[in-house]
This record gives C-alpha cells, structure tokens and sequence, in this order.
C-alpha cells in the first residue's frame, strides 16, 4: 500500500447537526429511520402499543404522498394531528433557483440548514428518469478533473437532507401518488438514483445508508436497491460495509490504469491504490453477472485516453464483472484538461467492448446549464479561479505548444 504524501481530506470537522431549522423545537421527520420515527413519536406521547401503526401512517403520507401537512392525514385523530405538528415538522431544502436545460436536464440549486448550498441534476431518458443527489456540502476529495473539487469540503449532509432531495424533485415533477391511485400506478418519473452529486457519500457513510434505506423502504419512496447506484473514488474500508449494509450498484470513479496518473486525477489513490481498490471490489456483495459493478472513466486528451491505457484497463478488471461507462469530459472555467476528441473516444470503445465489455460512452446532458457530469458546485463556492491557479493546485505543469496549453505528466 502506497504512503500517503499529501493530504486526502481537508481537516474540516463535520459538527452533527438536527434536521430542520437550527435552534427550532420542532423535529423534522425527514430522514429518521423506522425505528427514529417511532422512537420520537413515542416521546412526544404516542402510546407504545400504537407506536408501529402510527410509524406506518405517518411514513406513507411522507413518503408515498408527498405530504408535508399534518393536518392532511385524514386517517389520524384531529387531536392527533395537532400533537404532531406542536412536535414535529416535515421539511425539506429549500430550493433556490431551477434551471432546464435545452435538452431536458434540470438542476435544482438547494440551500440546507446554515444557509448552504447543493445542486441536485434530474436526467429524463425515454426508459427512465435520473436524480443526481449529492451527499456533501462541497467534497472531502480534490479530483483534478472535477469542478465539485475545487470546492473545499463545509459539511456532510444529514440523512434528511439526502432523501429531501429526492423529495423535492418529485415536488417538481408531481411525482406522488395520486388520490385513488396505488403504488404500481405511480408515474414514477424519479425511477433510478445515483449517488454522484456533490461529495464523497462513502465519507457520509451513515447519513447516506439512512436516506437510501428510506429510498428502498417499499412503503416509501419504494425504489428498488437496483435502481440506486452509489459512486465512490475508491475509500476501500467501506465499500464492503456499502455492500452489506446498503446493497445497491456500486460505481468506481477510477480514470486511470497507472498509479502515477490516479494519483494525481484521484488523490485518494496516494491512500487506496489501484491494486488496494480491486481487490476490495471483488469481494463486493452480490457481485455478479447481472449485478455488476461500473467502472467510471473520463476521457482526458492525452492524459488516459490511448490504446494502451484501454488495454490495461481491460487487464486491471479482469475477473470483475464490470461494465466501463465513458465519460467524454466535461469543461468548466478554468479546467485544467480537455476533452478526448470523438474519434479517440471511439477507437478506445471498441478496444474495450471486443474484450468483451459494455462500454458504453456517456451522452453530455445539461451541458449548457452546468448540469453535467462533474460540473456541479454550488453558486455561492463558484469561485472563479485562473486555470494557472486550478493546475497549481492540482500539482500539474503548464507546457505550450504553438497557442495552446496542455497538461503535462
């Protein structure tokens, strides 16, 4: 295992923090687990022997409904309902500015308790539709490629301000269920989840298995753990604790086939090296053919990007049931690399697929509206360094060639 030689994570302490309004008495419901929920309620008066039964109420109308009024719950006593809004509130963040994109993408910015600010990204497809949900206030890792990284780490997310954020697409969407409607005739236009927002959720570990056990609970949200994938940068000694105690897709930001060019695109690798992460992954639970893991790769002009780096990369995963998704890079000010051209992405697809690999190369959404992949930072973090700054930081010198500048290894 490699010695660490810089940082991996800024020393940032995450104070823990109640959900809702900092300094209010009321408790926000939001993001409690089961056994929370019945925990609260029965402070707060319910009796034992009803405890069960009202968990299940309450959880439906928040859940399924969409109901953020105490008052709504028709099928709870008058006196009821007033005991729970005295107690207790259902709230989710707030969302400051929407924006669609020409091709359908939406990004919402959010704004938490403490006054920060996430972006949350909803992808309509013709089979499905996809919420990015970030796990942090900023990042706890430094990945060269990805704006989120240049922005420090402020906090974690608690658990109700993750399942919140897929509460509040489906306020946007009209995703609930209807009155007189079932679970099955849900229009489902949230039907997938992927961890791959702002932050790294395997450093948010518990907050991120709380909101994704209320995403997967069938008498909630009710997504199946198929249709939740978890994106990690490699921090090795969770992912069989994700695998075991969340159970859904897992995906590799990897992006590299050497140590030498993952260290320096992936930082955490100076801790969990290449060798350090697959091993770890082959002993992911449920790993199979029809559970396979996803390696996520940027494709970097000159950086990764030959016919070398994909053959290697057809070596190194070897024994893995895997799929490679191929991410054309996607720019923002300041950015210290540019994207592969068409023909490069092309030429390493096929390299990939005739080992006999899905490689499918992902389609830029939400480009125009700063919505893509790896482009997420908040408005009020949007900093705008100079280029010569952002490669500084990241350790990367400038060499000219004729009017350009390109990255140098």
């Amino acid at each position: 295992m490699n010695t660490p030689t810089a940082p991996i994570t800024q020393d940032v302490l995450t104070i823990p923090r109640k959900d809702g309004v900092a300094g209010a008495a009321r408790i926000n419901l939001v993001g409690l687990t089961r056994p929370e929920l019945r925990a609260a309620l029965i402070a707060a008066g319910t009796p034992e022997k009803q405890a069960k039964m009202r968990v299940g109420q309450i959880w439906q109308w928040i859940y399924q409904k969409g109901v953020r009024d105490f008052e709504a719950m028709t099928n709870l006593a008058k006196d009821y309902r007033a005991m729970l809004a005295e107690h207790f509130e259902i709230g989710v963040p707030e969302v400051v500015t929407r924006q669609v994109s020409e091709d359908g993408t939406r990004k919402y910015l959010v704004r938490i308790a403490g006054g920060h600010e996430v972006e949350v990204v909803y992808i309509p497809e013709e089979d499905r539709g996809t919420l990015c949900v970030s796990s942090q206030v900023g990042c706890t890792l430094t990945c060269t490629f990805c704006h989120t990284g240049t922005q420090m780490l402020v906090r974690n997310l608690t658990a109700g301000e993750i399942v919140g954020q897929i509460m509040l697409a489906r306020d946007d969407l009209g995703d609930w269920v209807k009155p007189g409607e079932g679970m099955g005739e849900r229009p489902r236009l949230v039907s997938n989840v992927v961890l791959m927002g702002m932050g790294e959720p395997l450093y948010n570990f518990e907050a991120v298995r709380d909101a994704m056990k209320i995403a997967m609970d069938g008498e909630g949200v009710s997504l199946s753990r198929r249709r939740i994938t978890l994106s990690t940068s490699g921090v090795v000694p969770e992912i069989a604790r994700a695998g075991a105690d969340i159970g859904c897709m897992l995906a590799i930001s990897f992006h590299a086939t050497t140590d030498a060019v993952r260290d320096k695109l992936v930082p955490i690798n100076k801790r969990w090296n290449i060798e350090t992460l697959l091993a770890a992954l082959k002993d992911y639970p449920k790993l199979s053919n029809s559970e396979r893991i996803t390696f996520e790769y940027v494709m970097l002009d000159g950086v990764n990007d030959s016919d070398e780096d994909a053959r290697q990369l057809v070596r190194l995963i070897a024994g893995i049931p895997a799929k490679i998704n191929l991410i054309p890079f996607n720019e923002w000010p300041g950015a210290p690399y540019r994207r592969s051209s068409d023909a490069r992405i092309k030429a390493f697809a096929n390299i990939i697929y005739k080992a006999g690999y899905a490689s499918p190369v992902r389609t830029p959404r939400g480009e125009d509206i700063m919505a893509a992949c790896g482009q997420l930072k908040s408005a009020t973090e949007r900093a705008r360094k100079s280029k010569r700054e952002i490669e500084a930081e990241a350790g990367l010198g400038v060499v000219s060639i004729g009017s350009c500048e390109t990255s140098a290894e």
